[in-house]
């Protein structure tokens, strides 16, 4: 996997923590760190689709932060777990998996 997947990867991660920062944060430093996480998250993204399909790196960052959202909310603020939504999550990271290995890179990694 070449380093522009880990842009896409490290975009994800920082998309799941502005998400949870939008209806968590309560104060100017709470905010604050959202606000880079919407920075740092977007940046990523940027990057990543400067070498990479954006259609793809988008659909990966889309779907990877949804599926972290999801977690997140469930392991630490008490969302309901259901099989059904675990389910769908799964399908969706496979979705996820098979767009990045059908995706032709170029050259320059």
């Amino acid at each position: 996997m070449n380093s522009h997947w880990y842009k896409v990867f490290l975009g994800a991660f920082f998309e799941v923590f502005w998400v949870v920062g939008l209806s968590h944060a309560y104060n100017w430093i709470t905010w604050t760190g959202t606000v880079v996480a919407i920075f740092l998250s977007f940046f990523f993204l940027v990057l990543a689709a400067q070498k990479l399909p954006v259609g793809t790196v988008y659909a990966v960052f889309a779907g990877l932060g949804t599926s972290g959202t999801v977690v997140v909310d469930i392991v630490f603020f008490n969302e309901p777990f259901m099989i059904l939504k675990v389910v769908l999550i799964s399908l969706l990271l496979l979705g996820i998996i098979g767009l990045k290995y059908v995706t032709e890179e170029g050259s320059d990694a």
